[in-house]
C-alpha cells in the first residue's frame, strides 16, 4: 500500500525550493508535509490549508494577506524566545488538481506533542508527574507563552497537543518545550464569510479545544478572553500530568463546558487525587477560578507562584517579571572605570548616590483584539510541524536541524506570496519594534534618569556580542578602522595607573582575542560600525534592546546579579585588585563569588545574563557607547529619539567587569564620558535599521 499523499505532491518540488518528502500530518482542513530546502538543504514543515480551497474567489487575497500577517507576528514571537515555533515563509499554492490553498513553512522538529508522550507513559504503566517533574518542562511553555503575555497577546488553545517537546528524558529535565499552533484558527473563525463558506461543506471552525477551555471560552458572559485564559489551560493541562487524568469531565461540549464553570466543584489536583501541599493546592485554585479576574493575569504570575509554593524560591531566570523589589538603602559609587574619585553626578558635579527603588507599575495585559488561537478543529494532535522519530522512513537529520534560524528570504515565483519579515545578518538579533518607559521614576534614581516617558521605536538589529578585539583588530589590518592603541587615557590619569590599566587593553594580547574591544574613543566604535554597514545603537534603542518593554529590573528579570549572569567585580575582581596595588580604588564586590575571570571575559560566556532579546553581556563585561550625545530627557512620548544634536559627553552604558553595584546594572541607569576617553572598561556593540 502507498503513502497517503493527499496533494499528490511527493517526490515534487514547489515554488522552486520545497522539495515534498512525505506527508507527516492530516486533518480538518490541513495537511502537514516535511520537505526539504534546496537552498538551504535543511528539512522544514510545510502545513497546506488545504480546507480553505473552499473559500469564495473574491475572499483569496484578504486571506493571503491574513496568512502574511499572521507569519510576520509568528516570526516577531519566536524572535524573542526559543520556545514557539518558528515561521519561515507563508504564501499560497494551487495543486496539480487546481485546488487553491495557503500554506505556512515552519522549523522542523524532532520529537513528539506532549499528549503522546502522557499517552505513551500512561500505556508504560508509569505514574502520573510529581510537581518538579512537570515544573520543568511546562516552566518553559509558561516562559514562551509569557513572551506574548507581555504584548497583550494571548494564545487561546494551550493543550498538550500544542506543546511539542524535543529529547528523550523529559521527566528529569532534558527536554525543550515548544509551543505551537499560533493565530491561524482565530484569524480563520472570525471571518463570517468564511465560516459560512465551509459550513456549506460540513466542516466547522473553532478556535479552542473544549477539553482544556476556560469559562470564558463557553460563554462570553464571563469576560473576554486573553492571557488569563491560557492560564486556565495551562493549569489544566499541569492537573492532568499530576493525576494522570483529564481535568475537566465530560463527553460532549455542553458537560465540559459545566465543568469548565462549576463553582461548586474546580479541576484543581486536589480534586482529582493527587497528593499535592497547602500552597500548590492553592495557586491552582487561583489558576483555575472562574471568574477571569480572579486568575493570574499572565503566564509570568501563575508560573512564578507554583514555583515558590513547590520549592520555596522562583528563578525567574527565563521569565519576563514586570516588579520591582523592595527599596535598599544608598551608597555612593566608585568610578565606574575602576580608577580615580568617585563618579560626578551628571546634574551636580558631586559624587552620585542610587539605590535600588521599588514601586513601578505591573506591565499592561490587556488583550490585542486577541490575535491569537489555536487550531482545535485540526484534529492532528501536533502535527503543525511534527516530526516524529521513525528511522525507517525519515532521511538523516542534517546537524543543527533543531536550531532556531533565520526567516527564508529567498525570491518566491509569481503566485506565491512570502512573508516580509524582517531579517538581520549573521551575528545580529532582531529586536522587534515595540514601546517602552524609558528611564526611571524611582524615588532615589539619578536625575538624569528622569522623567520616565514613553518611547516608541522601530525594529532594528543588535549585535549579539560586543565588539571583539578579533573583530576589532580585522578592521583595522584593512585600513577601514584607526588602529587601536594598547594605551588607556582619561583626564588626570596617574602613570602608575595608566600602566596597570594599559596592560588590559584586549587587542594587543592574542589570548584575548574573543574578549571585547576596549580602550577604544567614541569616534572609533563609530568608525568600526558605520564600515561594517552598521551604526552605534541611539540611548533608546539601547535601553529597550535591554529591558525590553516590561519595566524588569535587569537584563535578565528581577533576579539580584549573581556570578552566573555577568562578569562583574566578585572575588576574584579584587583579588587582581589586591594584587597589582589598585584595591583602594574598588569600593567592593557585586556578589561574594568568582565569576572565572578577574577582569575582561571572552564574549558570550554568561547565557543566565541575556536580555529578553537575545543580545549577551549587555551588562559587565565592559561599558558600551552609544550613538547620543549626553543630555536631559524629555517629557512627554517620542518616537525613535537620537538625543541632543551636540555636547560635550557621549553616553555609555552597561557596567563594566569591576562594577561593584547592581544599580550600574539597571537599564536606566546612564552614565557619559568624554568621546575621547579610552578605558580598559569600555568597549560597544553595533546596530542595525531594518
Amino acid at each position: 500500500m502507498s503513502p497517503r499523499d493527499p496533494l499528490g505532491i511527493a517526490g515534487q518540488t514547489i515554488v522552486e525550493k520545497y522539495r515534498i518528502e512525505k506527508l507527516v500530518g492530516e486533518g480538518g482542513f490541513a495537511v502537514v508535509y516535511r520537505a526539504m530546502h534546496t537552498i538551504w538543504n535543511k528539512p522544514v514543515a510545510i502545513k497546506f490549508f488545504n480546507g480553505l480551497s473552499s473559500a469564495p474567489v473574491d475572499q483569496r487575497d484578504q486571506f493571503r494577506d491574513a496568512f502574511i500577517q499572521e507569519g510576520a507576528l509568528l516570526t516577531e514571537l519566536s524572535s524573542q524566545t526559543a520556545g514557539i515555533v518558528q515561521a519561515r515563509d507563508v504564501g499560497t499554492y494551487t495543486s496539480p488538481d487546481g485546488q487553491w490553498m495557503p500554506y505556512m513553512v515552519l522549523e522542523w522538529l524532532e520529537g513528539k506533542p506532549l499528549d503522546e508522550l502522557i499517552e505513551s507513559e500512561r500505556a508504560a504503566g508509569l505514574p502520573p508527574w510529581g510537581v518538579p517533574e512537570l515544573i520543568s518542562v511546562l516552566g518553559q511553555a509558561a516562559s514562551a507563552l509569557d513572551v506574548a503575555h507581555g504584548k497583550g497577546i494571548a494564545h487561546r488553545d494551550i493543550k498538550p497537543a500544542n506543546l511539542f517537546v524535543l529529547g528523550e528524558d523529559a521527566r528529569a529535565g532534558k527536554a525543550t518545550v515548544k509551543v505551537l499552533d499560533f493565530g491561524v484558527a482565530k484569524m480563520m473563525s472570525d471571518n463570517t464569510q468564511l465560516k459560512a463558506a465551509m459550513a456549506k461543506t460540513g466542516m466547522g471552525i473553532t478556535s479552542f479545544t473544549p477539553q482544556y477551555g476556560a469559562p470564558e471560552q463557553f460563554n462570553r458572559s464571563y469576560g473576554a478572553t486573553g492571557p488569563w485564559t491560557d492560564v486556565y489551560a495551562l493549569a489544566l493541562v499541569a492537573v492532568e500530568m499530576l493525576t494522570g487524568k483529564s481535568a475537566l469531565d465530560g463527553d460532549d461540549l455542553i458537560q465540559l463546558a459545566f465543568a469548565s464553570g462549576n463553582p461548586e466543584k474546580r479541576p484543581t489536583p486536589r480534586a482529582l487525587g493527587a497528593a499535592v501541599s497547602d500552597a500548590v493546592e492553592r495557586v491552582f485554585q487561583r489558576a483555575l477560578a472562574v471568574r477571569p479576574e480572579d486568575r493570574y493575569a499572565r503566564a509570568r504570575e501563575f508560573w512564578k507562584e507554583l514555583e515558590g509554593a513547590a520549592s520555596g524560591s522562583f528563578s525567574d531566570t527565563v521569565l519576563h517579571p514586570g516588579e520591582l523589589p523592595q527599596a535598599g538603602t544608598s551608597r555612593t559609587q566608585a568610578a565606574p572605570f575602576g580608577a580615580g574619585p568617585p563618579l560626578p553626578s551628571p546634574t551636580t558635579g558631586g559624587p552620585a548616590t542610587i539605590t535600588t527603588g521599588a514601586g513601578a507599575s505591573k506591565s499592561n495585559t490587556g488583550v490585542i483584539a486577541a490575535v491569537l488561537g489555536g487550531i482545535a478543529a485540526l484534529g492532528i494532535a501536533g502535527f503543525f510541524l511534527l516530526g516524529r522519530k521513525d528511522a525507517s522512513t525519515d532521511p538523516p537529520q542534517p546537524e543543527g536541524a533543531q536550531k532556531v534560524t533565520a526567516p527564508v528570504t529567498s525570491a518566491a515565483p509569481v503566485g506565491s506570496v512570502v512573508a516580509p519579515a524582517p531579517s538581520c545578518p549573521d551575528g545580529m538579533v532582531l529586536v522587534p519594534a515595540g514601546q517602552f518607559f524609558m528611564g526611571s521614576e524611582l524615588k532615589d534614581a539619578n536625575e538624569n534618569q528622569k522623567p520616565s516617558h514613553n518611547v516608541a521605536l522601530n525594529g532594528f538589529c543588535m549585535d549579539l556580542y560586543e565588539v571583539t578585539a578579533k573583530q576589532y583588530r580585522d578592521c583595522s589590518d584593512i585600513g577601514k578602522c584607526r588602529r587601536a592603541t594598547p594605551e588607556v587615557e582619561w583626564d588626570k590619569i596617574t602613570p602608575s595607573d595608566k600602566k596597570v590599566y594599559s596592560s588590559l587593553c584586549t587587542v594587543a594580547d592574542a589570548e584575548k582575542s574573543d574578549h571585547p574591544i576596549n580602550c577604544i574613543n567614541w569616534e572609533m566604535a563609530d568608525t568600526y560600525c558605520r564600515n561594517n554597514d552598521r551604526r552605534l545603537p541611539t540611548e533608546a534603542e539601547w535601553e529597550y534592546a535591554t529591558r525590553g518593554p516590561d519595566g524588569r529590573v535587569y537584563p535578565w528579570g528581577d533576579e539580584a546579579p549573581t556570578a552566573k549572569h555577568l562578569n562583574a567585580c566578585g572575588t576574584e575582581c579584587l583579588a587582581w585588585a589586591k594584587q597589582n596595588r589598585v584595591l583602594p580604588q574598588f569600593p567592593g564586590a557585586l556578589y561574594q563569588a568568582d565569576d572565572g575571570y578577574a577582569t575582561t571575559a571572552p564574549v558570550g560566556k554568561f547565557p543566565a545574563g541575556r536580555s529578553r532579546f537575545g543580545p549577551y553581556d549587555v551588562v559587565g563585561n565592559v561599558w558600551e557607547w552609544v550613538a547620543d550625545w549626553e543630555g536631559p530627557y524629555q517629557a512627554g512620548n517620542q518616537k525613535d529619539p537620537t538625543g541632543p544634536d551636540t555636547g560635550q559627553k557621549r553616553v555609555i552604558r552597561g557596567g563594566a567587569w569591576n562594577g561593584s553595584f547592581a544599580e550600574w546594572l539597571h537599564p536606566s541607569f546612564r552614565f557619559a564620558a568624554d568621546p575621547k576617553f579610552q578605558s580598559h572598561g569600555v568597549g560597544f556593540r553595533c546596530a542595525r535599521s531594518l
